[in-house]
């Protein structure tokens, strides 16, 4: 199997693209540590043009835009909506051609419970999660009947380098979970949608502490 992770090189990407090496796919990552800004439509082409992706995460996303919307740099609010969702379309736009012409392949969309609830102080962050939850379903639909299987997957809360950071912010007071999520535990849901054995829940956004077999009944 031939995967790409985006954001890959740390926390969640990190643990994904480690488990499906460990698995023993032919694992390619992309992101800034890789020299690669998958918000680049042009230099993601590139990155990909030579491979023929069987798996592509979309995992990468940055949350820089903190504080009340009326406040934050327009900038960090737009990199937050393009690192999150345009990347995503870039990557999926570069691989899925591929995929058509073999009539296989999987795409994963690492989404957010946030994109299910209100999030203030984290707009842009919210609102990218939510897009790609919807993004997911579209093009679950339109390549339906073509051997291909989109899905969006929550990790729930995990402590990352990015989680880390909103700890001291004033916007967060209290931040953080009782009961935190490791990313392994992200890694292994992929893996299992890797496989094909969940490929009937295409189109479905899936949290890592959702029991796979009754989604499955269902």
């Amino acid at each position: 199997m031939i995967a790409v992770v985006t954001g890959g090189s740390r926390g969640i990407g990190k643990a994904i693209a480690d488990a499906l090496r460990e698995s023993g796919a032919d694992v390619t990552t992309l992101s800034r540590s890789d020299g690669i800004d998958v918000t680049d439509r042009a230099a993601v082409q590139k990155a990909l043009a030579a491979l023929e992706v069987d798996l592509l995460v979309n995992n990468a996303g940055t949350m820089d835009a903190i504080g009340p919307a009326w406040e934050v740099d327009p900038d960090d609010w737009r990199r937050d909506i393009e690192t999150s969702l345009f990347c995503a379309f870039n990557c999926a736009r570069a691989v899925l051609p591929g995929m058509v012409m073999r009539g296989a392949g999987r795409i994963v969309n690492i989404s957010s419970g946030t994109a299910m609830r209100a999030y203030p102080h984290a707009s842009a962050y919210a609102a990218a999660k939510a897009a790609l939850v919807s993004f997911t379903q579209s093009l679950a639909a339109e390549t339906a009947g073509q051997g291909i299987a989109v899905f969006a997957i929550s990790p729930g809360f995990v402590w990352t380098e990015m989680t880390e950071r909103l700890r001291d912010s004033p916007w967060f007071p209290g931040f953080g979970s009782p009961d935190p999520n490791k990313p392994e535990r992200a890694a292994e849901l992929v893996l299992r949608l890797a496989s094909g054995e969940l490929d009937t829940l295409s189109g479905r956004f899936i949290h890592v502490r959702d029991d796979i077999d009754e989604l499955l009944k269902g």
